[in-house]
């Protein structure tokens, strides 16, 4: 039987088995704290909310500014017309009741002094007819109505509307020398134009009495 070697070392239970080698991951893997990744996670999901909601924010509330300017411009533009419509609603009303203006004018024109008629039940009729006119025409004025009665002002085609020219030296061309037919304005809108002559140089042997045939609106 064969002894054993004094040399040889006797097996031991106590030699601790080697480690197998490590990875670059999993050393990487160790040296962050297991702690701080779900930490870094839940910010990132945070953060994209978060930004999201801030453009909706930025979005909406351009939206309402642009629908309050909106608004704004309606109102105005809202109030301008009906401020125009109270301003202009009785214009046809107002052209229409002229001829009954110019026909009381023409009727005060052509009655005689109150006091020289022969027959004094005439004097009412015509007093009253001049006390008619008058009212009428106060009415008109409180009403904003004015008339164009351009007798020697200058030619003005917005508010006149030229009948004929008549060629004279008294006056200077352009010059509105006779009223056919007076106008009247509401506010500052023209109701009805005037109707006009108009004065023009007379040419060399013309009768500066006649008035010229032509019509010029444009003078």
């Amino acid at each position: 039987m064969m002894k054993p070697d004094e040399n040889e070392t006797p097996p031991s239970d106590n030699i601790p088995t080697p480690e197998p080698a490590r990875t670059g991951t999993q050393e990487a893997s160790d040296a962050i704290p297991a702690s701080d990744a779900p930490q870094d996670a839940a910010a990132t999901e945070e953060e994209n909310p978060t930004a999201d909601l801030e453009g909706e924010l930025a979005e909406a509330k351009d939206q309402l500014l642009r629908t309050l300017a909106d608004m704004e411009n309606l109102r105005a533009r809202t109030t301008r017309e009906q401020a125009q419509t109270r301003k202009f609603a009785i214009a046809d009303f107002a052209r229409a009741i002229l001829s009954v203006a110019d026909n009381l004018r023409r009727a005060t024109d052509l009655a005689p002094d109150p006091e020289s008629l022969s027959d004094p039940r005439l004097k009412p009729l015509v007093e009253g007819v001049t006390m008619t006119e008058k009212e009428l025409f106060a009415i008109l004025e409180r009403h904003n109505i004015k008339e164009v009665a351009p007798m020697g002002e200058k030619f003005n085609h917005n508010l006149h509307q030229a009948m004929f020219e008549v060629p004279t030296a008294d006056a200077a061309p352009g010059t509105i020398v006779e009223v056919m037919q007076i106008g009247y304005v509401l506010h500052d809108r023209l109701l009805r134009p005037a109707m006009v002559g108009v004065a023009r140089p007379p040419a060399e042997g013309e009768d500066s009495t006649k008035p010229a045939p032509r019509v010029d609106t444009e003078a």
